[in-house]
């Protein structure tokens, strides 16, 4: 048995065993799929899946009033059994259906973000409910299906049925963090370090946390994706040899300028640390930094870059970076990230990494799982 969670007019995000006790009523899977495994599970989010169908489509869409399915028939090019596999191309927009299904109550709502893995590939989702407006959003008491638009953008990937590109979190009331708390919970338990221990925490108004690109101490600095690569495998661990799809970026002086159009892969100057009864969200880019986007994967969950003796003193943050329109000069130490911290219900039985064979527990500048750690054979 758990306790309850204290009584507080503050909201929180649910964490494992509540996403588990929810399986079958608020988390429901559609007719013929697996039920949801506790794999899928992780500290404060739930992996979604991909269903047996996807479409090829002309273009992507708004979701609003109209139902989804009326938008396939407009806008479908052809249709893909995923039960079997299939092939995506790079640059094209894809709708898939997910497994799961949600009957929230009213006080409950849900966000969707990328997968680490998904992020790092390069390949941009993002989730639709019916009905709703906004994407990665599913407002409180939604009772419906889900879909997931797909689009490679540096790599053509293969996935099917049962793949798990995208994944959810569940809310109740407002669980943010504002700059007040977000200062007294870096007192208490230090949120960034550099390499000479804990660091100042750049907190903006809105609460939320900043952090910076690392390039000097990294040789490579970054990777950036080759072109006119081979199909990424993107379910299977160490299927490719990383020199097939990146290239190394130097950053001479600690400097560097990226290409509009391409995709990068860099990590933070700070190491972060997530407490056992907080989560973080990364936030869309402020176009006041520069035209480029760089949080594909955005969730953090409890534990990341924690240790309970105080050995692991953070984990670097990974971005993934695309600039736009004009070529972009990024330097050493730049405010790159914002994070925003959210208070969780309790202690999840598991904190991140545990319980996993494969995590970015101990990760620093580290591709997606379906690329081999450098040297490895």
């Amino acid at each position: 048995m758990h306790p309850a969670p204290t009584p507080s007019r503050a909201g929180s995000l649910l964490v494992d065993a509540e996403l588990e006790a929810l399986s079958g009523s608020a988390l429901r899977v559609r007719p013929g799929a697996a039920p949801i495994t506790r794999a899928q599970v992780s500290p404060a989010s739930l992996d979604l899946r991909l269903g047996a169908r996807a479409w090829r489509m002309r273009s992507g869409f708004l979701p609003g009033a109209g139902s989804v399915e009326a938008r396939i028939d407009e806008l479908a090019l052809s249709e893909l059994d995923l039960s079997r596999g299939a092939v995506l191309e790079r640059g094209i927009p894809y709708l898939a259906e997910i497994e799961e299904e949600l009957a929230l109550d009213p006080d409950l709502r849900a966000r969707f973000n990328p997968r680490s893995s998904t992020g790092r590939c390069d390949v941009f989702t993002r989730v639709l409910c019916a009905g709703h407006p906004r994407f990665d959003e599913a407002p409180a008491g939604y009772r419906g299906r889900l879909w997931i638009e797909i689009s490679p953008l540096s790599f053509p990937v293969r996935v099917a049925r049962g793949d798990r590109l995208a994944q959810l979190r569940l809310a109740r009331g407002n669980a943010a963090l504002d700059a007040g708390e977000l200062q007294a919970l870096h007192a208490r338990t230090p949120l960034v370090y550099d390499e000479r221990g804990p660091a100042e925490a750049l907190v903006d108004d809105e609460g939320a946390l900043a952090l910076r690109v690392g390039l000097a101490s990294r040789d490579p600095a970054g990777w950036r994706s080759a072109a006119h690569t081979d199909v990424v495998e993107f379910a299977v661990e160490g299927a490719h040899d990383p020199a097939d799809f990146w290239e190394p970026v130097h950053a001479r002086g600690g400097r560097c300028i990226l290409e509009p159009g391409s995709f990068y892969i860099f990590a933070s100057h700070e190491r972060l640390v997530i407490p056992p009864d907080h989560a973080a969200e990364m936030l869309p880019i402020d176009v006041g930094v520069g035209e480029l986007r760089n949080n594909y994967a955005g969730f953090f969950d409890n534990g990341f870059g924690w240790s309970a003796d105080g050995a692991t003193r953070g984990t670097p943050a990974v971005l993934e970076v695309r600039a736009h329109d004009v070529p972009f000069l990024v330097e050493d130490g730049q405010p790159f990230c914002r994070l925003r911290f959210f208070r969780t219900s309790r202690r999840p039985d598991r904190l991140y990494g545990e319980g996993r064979a494969a995590s970015y527990r101990n990760q620093d500048l580290t591709l997606a799982r379906c690329f081999r750690a450098r040297g490895a054979t």
